[in-house]
C-alpha cells in the first residue's frame, strides 16, 4: 500500500494542507483563506478558532479529494507562521482573545521600555533577536496587562501560550500535548539558542509566568498523535514557516541561502553549528533541532512582501488580480525614477525601524500606474539585496547563488530583477512548495522515511535559472536611489 505525507502549512492569510507521496510528488492541496483583523493602525489580529477551523478542513478535504484515508498517511508535519501569539483556556482548550499577528505593532512602547532598561544586548547576546514588537514575546505581555484577570489566571496554570504550530499541535492530539520546536521557541525573544531554555531574565522583565510556556522539544520527532476517523497518525515534524523553506530546499551546509517570497520576504543562510552574531541587523535563529544537534542560520525579513501586491489590489486598486503585476511591470522599460518603499508596518532588517512608513517618490507629471505598479515589484528586490549585502558582510562569505521559493518566486519580471540587481544567479525549484515539503521531509526523518539530510539533498532540482544580465552602473545607480528613498522613510510615525 502506497504511504503520504501531510504537510499542514498554516500561513498569514490561509492555511493550506498538501500531501505528498514518498517520493516527494505532490498528490494534493487544499487551501482556505480566513479573516485579517486590524482593528486599529498597526495592529492586525486573527481569529485562533478560525484557523484551527481553517487548517482542520482543508486537512479533510485534501484526503478526501486525493482519494487517501488516515490509515495511509506515515505522519503529519506542520508549518506556520511564527511570532503569531494565541493564548487559550487549558481546561476547555478556547482562545482568550484574538491572537495578535507577528506584524503587528502594538508592542512598540513595551520593546522601548525593555531597551530603556539596559535589556538590547542581553535580548542580543541570548535570543539572537534584536529587539522588537515583531517577536512574541511583548505580545504575550500585552495580553496580559490588557486582558483582565488574565495575569492571576496564567500563574494559576490555567492559561496557555503558543505560537501557532503549537496551538495546531494541542488541537490536533486534543488537549495532550502542549509543545513547541526549537525553531519556533527562537522566534519569542523569550528562549536562550545556545542554552536552549527559556530565559529567566526576559520572563522577569516582562512578567510572564512560566506555567503559560510550551515544552521544548526537537524538529522532528514524535510529539503525540491525530486522531483522524479513529486513525492514530503520528504528529512528528514541526519547524516554523522559513525554518522549513530553508530545510525543503535543502540547504543543509553553511553557506547556503534561501529567500521566500510571501506576504513577508525571508532570507535565511544557514551558518552551521554555531551561531553567528550580526553586526549588521540581522538576527540569529536556530535553522533545525534534528537528533545530531542544532544548526542555525542568519535572517533578514522583510515585512512587506508579496503584500505590497496585495496593496495595490486591495487599497490602492490599480490592478485586479495580483498576476497582472508581472505584466505591467514588464510593459515599461524602467521604473521612470519613481520608488516606492513598503514600510506599512516599519522596517525590518538590517533598518530595524518600528516608526518608518510606506511612501513613493520620484513622481513626476509622466508616471504612471506601470511605474508604480514596476517601483513595487522592484521594492521587493531590493529589499533583499540589502539583506543579502548584510549577511555577506556578517559573515565574510560570498553566498555564490540565492535559491527562491514562495507564491511571488513565480513572477518572472521579479526573479529576473532579484538575479540583476544581487548579480548572482537565482534558482527556483522543481517543488515551489518547499515550505510544506520541509515539514513533510521533517515528519519523514522522524519516521525513517530517509536516512537523513544527504539522502534529501540528492533530491533537490531546479526548475528555473535566471542570471543577471543588468550593467553595473545602472545597478549602482539604482541602489543608491534605493538607498535614498528608504532615509525618507525613516523614522515618519
Amino acid at each position: 500500500m502506497k504511504k503520504y505525507l501531510l504537510a499542514l502549512d498554516q500561513g498569514t492569510t490561509s492555511s493550506r494542507a498538501i500531501l505528498f507521496d514518498t517520493e516527494q510528488n505532490i498528490v494534493g492541496v487544499s487551501q482556505r483563506e480566513f479573516t485579517q483583523y486590524f482593528p486599529q493602525n498597526g495592529w492586525v489580529e486573527h481569529d485562533a478558532q478560525e484557523i484551527w477551523e481553517s487548517q482542520r478542513r482543508v486537512m479533510e478535504t485534501v484526503l478526501e479529494e486525493s482519494g487517501v484515508s488516515p490509515g495511509e498517511l506515515i505522519a503529519i508535519g506542520i508549518t506556520n507562521q511564527r511570532e503569531t501569539t494565541v493564548m487559550w483556556e487549558k481546561s476547555s482548550g478556547r482562545p482568550v482573545g484574538r491572537a495578535i499577528v507577528w506584524q503587528c505593532r502594538r508592542t512598540a512602547e513595551i520593546v522601548r521600555s525593555l531597551v530603556a532598561q539596559g535589556l538590547e544586548e542581553h535580548i542580543r547576546a541570548v535570543t539572537g533577536l534584536v529587539p522588537d514588537a515583531y517577536f512574541s514575546g511583548t505580545k504575550i505581555k500585552w495580553m496580559l496587562d490588557n486582558t483582565p484577570g488574565l495575569r492571576e489566571r496564567a500563574q494559576r496554570g490555567e492559561v496557555l501560550f503558543g505560537t501557532v504550530d503549537t496551538w495546531l499541535l494541542w488541537n490536533l492530539t486534543r488537549g495532550a500535548v502542549h509543545a513547541t520546536d526549537v525553531t519556533n521557541a527562537s522566534r519569542t525573544m523569550l528562549y536562550d539558542i545556545r542554552r536552549l531554555c527559556w530565559d529567566d531574565t526576559l520572563l522577569k522583565a516582562l512578567d510572564i509566568p512560566r506555567a503559560v510556556l510550551p515544552e521544548v522539544l526537537s524538529s522532528s520527532e514524535i510529539y503525540g498523535y491525530a486522531d483522524l476517523g479513529g486513525v492514530k497518525v503520528p504528529v512528528a515534524g514541526i519547524a516554523g514557516d522559513q525554518q522549513a523553506a530553508l530545510f525543503g530546499q535543502s540547504c543543509f551546509d553553511k553557506g547556503d541561502a534561501k529567500n521566500t517570497y510571501g506576504t513577508g520576504c525571508f532570507l535565511l543562510m544557514n551558518t552551521g553549528s554555531e551561531p553567528q552574531v550580526s553586526r549588521n541587523g540581522l538576527v540569529t535563529t536556530v535553522a533545525a533541532g534534528l537528533p545530531g544537534g542544532v544548526t542555525y542560520a542568519l535572517e533578514g525579513s522583510v515585512f512587506v512582501g508579496g503584500a505590497v501586491i496585495q496593496w495595490l489590489r486591495d487599497e490602492l486598486r490599480v490592478i485586479t488580480e495580483a498576476r497582472e503585476a508581472e505584466t505591467l511591470a514588464l510593459s515599461v522599460p524602467d521604473n521612470g525614477g519613481v520608488y516606492l518603499v513598503p514600510a506599512f508596518t516599519g522596517l525590518g532588517a538590517p533598518h530595524w525601524d518600528m516608526d518608518a512608513r510606506g511612501i513613493i517618490v520620484g513622481l513626476t507629471r509622466g508616471a504612471t500606474r506601470e511605474h508604480i505598479v514596476r517601483a513595487a515589484q522592484e521594492s521587493i528586490a531590493y529589499q533583499v539585496a540589502d539583506l543579502m549585502a548584510a549577511m555577506e558582510a556578517d559573515t565574510g562569505m560570498t553566498i555564490p547563488s540565492l535559491r527562491a521559493d514562495g507564491g511571488a518566486s513565480r513572477d518572472k519580471f521579479l526573479m529576473q530583477f532579484q538575479s540583476d540587481i544581487i548579480q548572482k544567479p537565482v534558482r527556483r525549484p522543481v517543488i515551489r512548495e518547499t515550505t510544506a515539503l520541509g515539514a513533510a521531509y521533517l515528519a519523514g526523518l522522524a519516521l525513517g522515511v530517509w536516512r537523513d539530510t544527504a539522502e534529501l539533498k540528492s533530491l533537490w532540482r531546479v526548475e528555473a535559472e535566471f542570471t543577471p544580465h543588468l550593467d553595473g552602473e545602472t545597478r549602482s545607480r539604482l541602489l543608491g536611489d534605493w538607498t535614498r528613498a528608504i532615509q525618507r522613510a525613516k523614522s515618519w510615525a
